[in-house]
């Protein structure tokens, strides 16, 4: 005898669709309030920079390339001086931290290489230009002079100051944050990121909810016997 290809079950006994995939509830993963990383240490990316020079970052080694600093404070200085009511003191001042601002921008903040940037496949995106001198290379003499000479800046407009302990404290407060710590080798390739979100993107999977009336009406089907059935 043939076996119906349909089966009715009584009425009282009904199937309730479970909706998992409209009632499950995620909830998000929450990110780090502050995350460091590391960037630029793939072995591809190392490959790219080492296929051609880096003129982008070479030419701090170049002649005439320390002497530039000399030659640009000065000029600051003298342009600075033709304000009227300038002082020696404000003058200095604003020497040092214009300068400060300036080589923080240019050495710690803008990333990548402005130039042929498709020889080398984007492997310089992520690094400043502090990290793409001497190929990252730690205590080299053009480091050592970029580390030094803010230093020296920053002796001369304290001497030509007079010491006055507030120009004196704003001086060695942006000496400190925008010339030591970022030349600084632990912060090498380091970012530090806020409020970073999780890069997987997923939801952290948690246990179905179902309201009180929905568990009312679920049969399980794996307790369905022939006795239900005659």
């Amino acid at each position: 005898m043939s076996r119906p290809t349909s089966i009715k079950l009584p009425p009282h006994l009904t199937l309730q669709p479970t909706h998992q995939s409209t009632d499950l509830k995620g909830r998000r993963r929450s990110g780090s309030i502050v995350k460091v990383e590391e960037v630029g240490g793939r072995v591809e990316e190392m490959l790219d920079r080492n296929a051609y020079a880096n003129i982008n970052a070479n030419w701090v080694n170049a002649k005439g390339a320390w002497l530039i600093h000399v030659v640009l404070v000065f000029t600051g200085k003298i342009i600075i001086d033709t304000i009227p009511g300038m002082t020696q003191q404000i003058s200095w001042t604003l020497v040092n931290l214009i300068y400060l601002a300036l080589s923080y921008l240019m050495f710690h903040w803008v990333t990548g290489i402005p130039f042929d940037n498709e020889l080398h496949g984007g492997a310089y995106d992520d690094l400043t230009l502090w990290e793409q001198i001497d190929d990252g290379a730690q205590y080299t003499p053009s480091k050592k002079w970029l580390f030094t000479a803010p230093i020296l800046l920053f002796l001369a407009s304290t001497h030509y100051t007079n010491y006055n302990p507030w120009l004196f404290a704003v001086n060695l407060t942006a000496l400190i944050c925008f010339a030591i710590i970022p030349k600084l080798p632990q912060l090498h390739r380091q970012r530090v990121r806020f409020l970073a979100q999780d890069a997987s993107g997923m939801a952290t999977p948690v246990t179905p909810s179902f309201s009180h009336s929905d568990k009312a009406g679920i049969l399980d089907p794996s307790s369905i016997t022939d006795a239900h059935f005659q």
